[in-house]
Parts: C-alpha cells; sequence; structure tokens
C-alpha cells in the first residue's frame, strides 16, 4: 500500500470507538462514508459529529444515511495563524496519542487491517493506563497520594 490515511471515530474525550486505514488515493468524503459504516453498529446512539472542512462534501450523504447531524468545523474569515478550533483539537489530540506509540509514527505497514489492530492496541494500553496507573511510573504522584 503506498501511502494510506488514518479516519478515526472518537467520543467527546477523544477515546477511540472505530478506526478505518485507507489508501491514500481515496478522498476524505468516501473515508467519512466508511468510517460511519463501521461506526453505526457499534455507536447507534450516535447522533451528533463535527468534522473537518475535507469532509464537508459527505455530511448531506452521512444524513440521508445515517440520520447523524455533522458539523463542518471551519475556520474564521479574519483568522491569521494557527488557532485552536471548537471540537476539532478533540480528533487531532487523540491522533497526537497514538504517534506516542512508536510504531504508529511512522506507516511501517504493509497492509490495512495490520495498522488498524496496531491502533487499537495503542488505544487500549493508553485506556488500561487511564484505568490502572502504574505509581512506579510517577512516584510523584504516589507520594501524593499517601
Amino acid at each position: 500500500m503506498k501511502g494510506t490515511k488514518r479516519f478515526i471515530a472518537v467520543d467527546t474525550s477523544g477515546l477511540l470507538l472505530r478506526v478505518a486505514v485507507l489508501s491514500a488515493s481515496v478522498q476524505d468524503w468516501d473515508g467519512l462514508l466508511d468510517l460511519c459504516l463501521l461506526t453505526q453498529p457499534i455507536a447507534p446512539r450516535v447522533s451528533v459529529g463535527w468534522v473537518d472542512q475535507g469532509f464537508a462534501a459527505g455530511v448531506a450523504t452521512v444524513k440521508a444515511q445515517y440520520g447523524w447531524e455533522l458539523t463542518v468545523v471551519t475556520k474564521a474569515p479574519d483568522q491569521r495563524g494557527f488557532v485552536v478550533q471548537p471540537r476539532r483539537w478533540v480528533v487531532e489530540r487523540t491522533f497526537a496519542w497514538l504517534t506516542d506509540c512508536r510504531r504508529l509514527a511512522k506507516d511501517y505497514e504493509v497492509y490495512a487491517e495490520t495498522s488498524e489492530t496496531f491502533i487499537y492496541l495503542a488505544m487500549i494500553q493508553l485506556m488500561l493506563r487511564r484505568l490502572a496507573p502504574d505509581p512506579n511510573l510517577r512516584p510523584w504522584k504516589a507520594a501524593h497520594a499517601a
């Protein structure tokens, strides 16, 4: 596979719901539709979402097929430089968490399924560390807890 795109659906806290790794030649709105198809069965109560400007072409199709209200996060017309966009930072933060795993920092995988599996494993590891943090990794926090 020559180049890939990672499409992720996350909840409001940035935890992964579903991932789709597709060829880089796939248009963003086609990736959005694939991601929605994968997400619908595991998250049937989803009704709203936020997407980047690259997905704007697929918003009407998602509304028609899934009934989801997607809001396109756009820049202000007078915006100059970097400004944190509302709701978009949640997905960007999740991508940053994923790149903390060395295997996901670059696209090493040949198969999309393998790449998706490593993304799920990275998120499982992240969620387990949040549920049961290792006090040996952060001894200053263990001292304050006592």
